[in-house]
């Protein structure tokens, strides 16, 4: 807990400057998981919509009620009407039936399922309103204090907002929380009813070392992924948003990772002026190589 709280402090006193409008372009950070310190940041605290990225608040939520006793992976949740009406992506299981806990929080990390989000929601609050209520309470608590959630799921809600910065913060939190869960969000397939699902996130396991956590995507947000890397005892958590392609989104990323990555390997109180220049230059050039493995897959979100 002291971990997170000197994190969300270094992040609350950093130079950044806030806007009030959505921004257009691309906001993005890396933080040291260990120290909480930002490593490189550029437009952080700029809103923007999460779309999917909106579940991971979702999922910290049900790692908490897991803890709790409130909830346990075995235990079987029913799909409601409005759950299952939710639109793509999901799963698909109609109303009436039930799906475990265990199965909701793959089908969220791996399939981005809009109704299982919605499940979960409906089992932890009265309604989906209320527990976006309670998503929100809990980003305050974390020092998320730019983040508004209205749904489970990032579906579109033109209120729901964030910025670079507070999803850092927010991956942060999973990370140093709930590690006996952290590793779900490595996994990039999983069976449900005879179907096998594939992951959306391209950049697990490839050789920088990245194991998690989660991609998004709508028409407004564009391309987001919150992504985090370790080599050796080193470890950064990397966010950002509002690409156009999602091959730009992952190759920049991973830049962004492999570069600080080799600054903390060389120093740990890293010069972040020199960093940033690296990570602008690098962006620049689209003949950089990196760690990101370029999949012959066709790519979703």
């Amino acid at each position: 807990m002291y971990i997170l709280k000197k994190f969300c402090l270094t992040l609350l006193c950093c130079n950044l400057f806030a806007v009030s409008a959505l921004a257009s372009g691309t906001s993005s950070i890396v933080i040291d998981a260990k120290s909480g310190n930002i490593l490189y940041s550029n437009n952080a605290e700029e809103l923007r919509y999460p779309a999917s990225l909106t579940k991971l608040m979702t999922l910290y939520i049900t790692f908490n009620a897991l803890e709790s006793g409130k909830l346990k992976l075995t235990d079987k949740l029913k799909v409601s009407r409005t759950a299952a009406s939710r639109s793509p992506s999901k799963l698909g299981a109609p109303a009436g039936s039930y799906i475990d806990v265990k199965t909701l929080i793959q089908a969220l990390i791996v399939k981005s399922a809009n109704d299982c989000a919605t499940v979960l929601a409906e089992a932890l609050s009265p309604s989906e309103a209320e527990f976006a209520e309670l998503m929100t309470k809990t980003a305050r608590k974390l020092g998320m204090h730019r983040t508004t959630f209205k749904n489970a799921s990032g579906l579109p809600n033109s209120a729901q907002k964030t910025t670079a910065k507070d999803l850092a913060i927010l991956g942060a939190a999973i990370y140093h929380h709930f590690p006996q869960y952290y590793p779900m969000f490595s996994l990039t397939e999983f069976q449900y009813n005879g179907t096998t699902y594939k992951t959306h996130n391209y950049l697990l396991h490839d050789s920088l070392g990245t194991d998690g956590m989660k991609t998004g995507y709508t028409a407004a947000s564009g391309f987001n992924i919150l992504t985090s890397a370790q080599q050796g005892n080193y470890r950064v958590i990397a966010v950002t948003l509002g690409h156009k392609k999602v091959k730009e989104r992952d190759q920049d990323v991973s830049k962004m990772m492999e570069l600080s990555l080799n600054h903390i390997k060389k120093n740990q109180r890293v010069n972040t002026n020199s960093l940033k220049s690296a990570i602008n230059n690098s962006l620049k050039s689209s003949k950089t190589k990196t760690a990101y493995n370029h999949s012959p897959r066709k790519y979703r979100r």
